[in-house]
């Protein structure tokens, strides 16, 4: 050990001189001078890079921004309007506007802002090949591992770009059906008939069905004796169909003229006449139900019977005997009928004397 120490005290270096520092000094200040020039270029296209991509990437989201606020103000413009009632939805479009602009903001963000970390890594003349061989196998892994997530996210956002549904609209979508309370890139909202909460994620829907674009049918069949005369009857529903085209609200929820189709069937008993209107959407059970009570009380006050279910009896059958579905009383309820006694078991006889 102490001949370890020895051998460190005889190696170690004298003092340093005055002399010895001014030459570090100069060999660092040289080294500084020849590499100062490529520090500033590194540095200031670095900070030429980062300028650019935050202002550009301001620029796209207020430009974003502003086309969505453009987009809503039009749907406000329309809205209190007939056009605005019948065809336009404020929040389905607000909610619809927003969902678009979120998602073109968050793409130009990450495009941009990856787009210049890349540019700033190979000013540093760092070598990009194995950073992004890895983030594609990291990306090939993520997408196989949250491939629901991925696919839930590509059919809400088509869902939204192709405006199959919103707010408000009463769709079918296969594994729930309602109406839709909310929009998501990822999940559906929709209240069902009974007050429920469905919440369906968006890659499991495969079809759907929207019962409040374009226009519904309301379809009444009214059924009447065969022996009333049509023409009477067509003109009776002629009148109630005029006479509700008018009436508000349902002059707004008719779409087109009340139609009498003619008659539907006829039978022995009965005959069923088939009334159709163009509704708005989701309105058309309300159109029936007030087509329904209107059609019933104008019959009632024209003495025309409408039927259904029993055959109806004509004028001058012979009512129903009451007494011919009652069987014929049986010889068998009484026991000292011979009958009764005849087919009583035989008493066992007494053996024992």
């Amino acid at each position: 050990m102490f001949l370890s120490v020895l051998s460190a005290a005889d190696t170690d270096p004298g003092p340093v001189t005055l002399e010895d520092a001014s030459e570090t000094a100069t060999n660092a200040a040289s080294w500084v001078e020849q590499n100062w020039s490529t520090w500033l270029s590194i540095g200031l296209r670095v900070l030429l890079i980062i300028l650019i991509a935050v202002v550009l990437r301001v620029v796209i989201r207020r430009t974003i921004t502003k086309l969505i606020d453009r987009m809503n103000r039009t749907v406000q413009a329309v809205d209190g309007t007939a056009l605005g009632g019948l065809l336009v939805n404020v929040e389905r479009r607000r909610q619809r506007s927003q969902a678009i602009g979120s998602v073109l903001r968050s793409v130009a963000s990450f495009v941009i802002l990856g787009t210049g970390a890349l540019m700033i890594l190979s000013t540093f003349q760092i070598n990009l090949a194995p950073l992004l061989a890895s983030a594609g196998v990291a990306g090939v892994a993520i997408g196989f591992g949250a491939r629901n997530l991925v696919t839930d996210f590509l059919s809400g956002v088509f869902m939204i770009l192709e405006d199959q549904y919103g707010v408000g609209d009463s769709i079918d979508a296969g594994v729930a059906s309602g109406e839709v309370i909310e929009v998501g890139l990822r999940v559906t909202k929709l209240r069902g008939d009974n007050g429920e909460i469905w919440y369906v994620r968006n890659g499991e829907v495969k079809r759907v069905g929207n019962l409040s674009q374009g226009w519904s049918t309301a379809g009444v069949d009214v059924t009447v004796r065969p022996s009333e005369d049509l023409d009477r009857v067509r003109e009776k529903l002629a009148e109630v169909g005029a006479r509700m085209a008018k009436d508000e609200p349902w002059n707004e929820q008719l779409w087109g003229p009340i139609e009498i189709l003619g008659l539907d069937s006829v039978l022995l008993d009965q005959m069923v006449i088939r009334v159709t209107a163009k509704a708005m959407p989701g309105k058309s059970l309300g159109v029936e139900r007030e087509l329904r009570w209107r059609i019933k009380r104008a019959f009632d006050e024209a003495g025309i019977r409408i039927v259904g279910g029993l055959p109806v009896p004509q004028e001058g059958d012979a009512p129903a005997d009451p007494t011919a579905g009652v069987a014929a009383p049986s010889a068998y309820a009484n026991a000292a009928s011979p009958q009764s006694m005849a087919a009583s078991p035989i008493p066992p006889q007494n053996l024992t004397k």
